[in-house]
């Protein structure tokens, strides 16, 4: 599975915040947004080796699309064809190029992920069992939301969320490597009407599927 992806997956208390904007537009997300869907454009910045004078960047795109509790889909379009679909007990990824599929049980595979924001909190409460939560300051028109995981295992470092109202609009993820995934959404439809069938996927005829 490419890394491109896998990155999203792999990565998606006491707050004193000196920005309040950025939390309360957090919890107007969380609260009014059951469902969302959106385009997406994703850029992953890999750490500048030392024989390297620039950052190696890959860029995808896609569609994307969630309904609470627990259900997300993203659709990689271009450079490459991949799915994700989390459909409330398993997690599937499909590399259509590769026509191979790797399933998880999504409990086990998402924990303190980016994922987990968006799709599975039901209140600022819920999220700060799993994340520390500050206020960041306004940029680029948006306002921020830092998270930072409370159990540190070295694969998510910290997630910025920036909103525009209630609409999620940008999402920075850190690695523990120093890897940046950077996703800005457009075209965003809070409370679509979705009817489930997003969030179901089989595995294509003939496809490898694996179950680590």
């Amino acid at each position: 599975m490419r890394s491109t992806a896998l990155s999203l997956v792999m990565l998606w208390g006491v707050v004193a915040p000196a920005h309040a904007d950025g939390l309360q537009a957090l919890e107007t997300f969380l609260r009014e947004s059951n469902s969302a869907s959106a385009e997406f454009t994703q850029v992953v910045t890999s750490p500048k080796r030392a024989d390297e004078t620039k950052a190696r960047q890959k860029t995808s795109r896609g569609r994307f699309a969630f309904q609470r509790p627990d259900r997300f889909r993203f659709d990689y379009l271009k450079p490459f064809e991949q799915v994700i679909v989390a459909d409330g007990q398993q997690l599937w990824l499909y590399d259509v190029d590769l026509n191979q599929v790797t399933v998880r049980r999504q409990q086990d595979a998402l924990g303190s992920t980016p994922a987990a924001i968006i799709a599975s909190s039901a209140d600022l409460k819920a999220l700060r069992e799993s994340f520390e939560l500050k206020s960041a300051p306004e940029r680029d028109g948006l306002q921020w939301v830092e998270a930072v995981p409370r159990q540190r295992d070295g694969q998510l470092r910290k997630v910025r969320l920036g909103f525009s109202g209630n609409r999620l609009a940008a999402l920075d993820i850190e690695d523990g490597l120093g890897q940046l995934s950077a996703l800005r959404f457009t075209q965003w439809q809070s409370n679509p009407a979705l009817t489930g069938n997003e969030f179901r996927f089989t595995p294509p005829a003939g496809a490898d599927v694996i179950r680590p």
